[in-house]
């Protein structure tokens, strides 16, 4: 998916666009709101800073939006309820508050697409929660979480967790890539926390999917669609050597 990212801040620039590289966007940066309008090359998704140098990011906006209808996030550090408004009524499709991590950023770029979407089929354009197997299904919009039709508690980071694992079931996640998406871009402490983390999650979650760890690599989220109990344990590689607990729904966890 291509992405033009116009933000003048090049700390942030270049932070989120590692990021989105990392997970297989194509990014082209530009600093300017006239930079912006001029820029000639093909992308899916604008995410737009309002604070720009040489004009105010709501008349780029609008600029962009009497252009087509290529879905634009605004994200500023403006958070004034009339600014987000403002951004919303002249074309902009979400809103993004700095400070902000590369996950949510993905989420919402993934979310708007979505949208997209059935709007060109015309089909229903409310998508509902994202389902996980049977069991398990994740309203982004609302940040909640229902296992076996009920809402399960999640401490903020469990929830944050969860939602950037089943953003690609199946792949592999390194450390390095959950801690940069769900902690900090710039975190340098010890990674024990994801381990408690995710030891909190497999105890709620039970069997209803596998949080299967890679030896010295990270993990990676397994959906069931069959139903079928799975367990969370430790692989070297591609095999898995079970040995992992399940659990009940209780549990808690840090953040």
């Amino acid at each position: 998916m291509r992405v033009l990212l116009v933000e003048d801040d090049e700390p942030i620039a270049q932070s989120l666009r590692r990021g989105l590289t990392r997970y297989g966007f194509e990014v082209e940066w530009v600093t300017t709101g006239g930079d912006a309008l001029a820029h000639q090359g093909a992308y899916d998704v604008v995410l737009l800073d309002l604070g720009l140098p040489d004009t105010d990011g709501l008349d780029v906006c609008k600029a962009l939006r009497e252009r087509g209808d290529v879905p634009i996030i605004v994200i500023s550090a403006r958070s004034d309820e009339t600014d987000r408004v403002v951004g919303l009524e002249l074309g902009a499709d979400d809103y993004v508050s700095k400070p902000f991590g590369v996950r949510e950023v993905i989420a919402r770029i993934r979310a708007v697409m979505r949208r997209m979407q059935p709007r060109a089929t015309e089909a229903p354009a409310e998508a509902g929660p994202d389902r996980y197997g049977p069991r398990v299904t994740i309203d982004r919009k609302a940040a909640r979480v229902r296992l076996d039709d009920e809402e399960l508690a999640l401490a903020p980071k469990e929830y944050d967790l969860l939602a950037f694992l089943t953003l690609e079931p199946g792949a592999l996640m390194s450390r390095e890539q959950i801690m940069e998406a769900v902690w900090d871009a710039n975190w340098f402490g010890p990674t024990k926390t994801l381990d408690v983390h995710v030891a909190a999650l497999r105890r709620k979650l039970g069997d209803a999917v596998t949080i299967e760890a890679v030896r010295g690599v990270g993990f990676r989220l397994i959906v069931h669609e069959d139903g079928e109990p799975g367990e969370p344990g430790e692989s070297t590689g591609n095999g898995r050597n079970g040995g992992g607990k399940g659990g009940g729904k209780g549990g808690g966890g840090t953040s």
